[in-house]
């Protein structure tokens, strides 16, 4: 009775065991197909969503603000580089909700970012933020989401320096944006609307320290214009001359300058080891160069 009392209970532990095993991988497959269906399971018109929800959708948007965090998580930790619900699912989320920022400030950060680290698409980025603009006019910040996008990810600094300046232009922003539209317009080589800027944070400005650096600023910028200028002339010289001058003086005995040109603060332009005029080493606007070339 024993041999067989321990026979059956073998015997069941291993059906036991057995039903296990089929329910583990059943449960395994069930996971895995829930996991691909998370990328593709989801309602596509966001309108017919925000309809069917009625007051609901404040509540319905932080639902899938959620989701949009917890799927670009689950695809960062698996190094997943596929995200093509990431727009669907924040196109749902800012339309049941206009006014949740959260989705448009990070959203457009998951969306800009270069592959792995988000979907490496700036220009939806750049609508999202735009998108949360219209709705909501008052919120500086989108101004300068979208400045960055433009500086970092899409390299048009043109559009970069717009941003800043459109932003600054609420009287609760900071000081800075005005700044940053300034300091971007001069990168992108745009010297009239830098100048423009700069100008005004110096007359508007009420700190000392940031007119002080509005100045240089603004000194730095006649500077580089006056160098432009002067490698046009050498340029010339040599087509003249078959040659590069070596020094100013060159330019001035040859008739194309009347006189040796000085920078804002009165010290003579040189002509560098590489053939183009640049700063005297003598000038303090050539350290605050590097001064500010340093926080690029």
């Amino acid at each position: 009775m024993k041999t067989r009392t321990s026979a059956l209970l073998l015997f069941a532990m291993a059906l036991g065991l057995a039903a296990i095993w089929r329910l583990q991988i059943r449960v395994d497959e069930q996971r895995a197909a829930l996991h691909q269906e998370r990328d593709d399971l989801l309602l596509s018109s966001p309108r017919l969503l925000k309809i069917m929800s009625m007051e609901y959708a404040p509540l319905l948007a932080d639902i899938y603000w959620t989701r949009v965090v917890q799927y670009y998580g689950q695809k960062h930790s698996e190094h997943d580089r596929r995200l093509d619900s990431l727009w669907p699912l924040l196109n749902i989320a800012t339309t049941l909700d206009p006014h949740l920022l959260p989705a448009y400030r990070f959203g457009a950060m998951f969306l800009s970012e270069a592959p792995p680290d988000g979907a490496g698409r700036p220009d939806l980025a750049v609508q999202l933020i735009e998108r949360g603009i219209a709705a909501n006019p008052d919120y500086w910040r989108f101004y300068e989401d979208l400045g960055f996008i433009y500086y970092f990810d899409v390299k048009d600094y043109a559009k970069a320096s717009q941003a800043f300046a459109e932003g600054s232009k609420n009287p609760n922003s900071a000081v800075w944006m005005k700044v940053m539209a300034a300091k971007i317009a001069a990168e992108g080589e745009s010297f009239q609307t830098s100048a423009f800027l700069w100008r005004d944070i110096y007359q508007n400005s009420k700190s000392a320290d940031i007119r002080a650096t509005a100045l240089a600023h603004l000194q730095l910028l006649t500077a580089r214009e006056d160098c432009q200028q002067l490698d046009a002339l050498v340029n010339e010289y040599q087509k003249r001359f078959g040659a590069r001058p070596a020094a100013i003086g060159q330019l001035t005995h040859s008739g194309l300058l009347s006189r040796a040109p000085v920078d804002p603060l009165g010290f003579s332009y040189i002509i560098g080891e590489d053939g183009k005029a640049q700063l005297n080493p003598r000038s303090p606007l050539l350290e605050k160069q590097k001064l500010f070339d340093t926080f690029k």
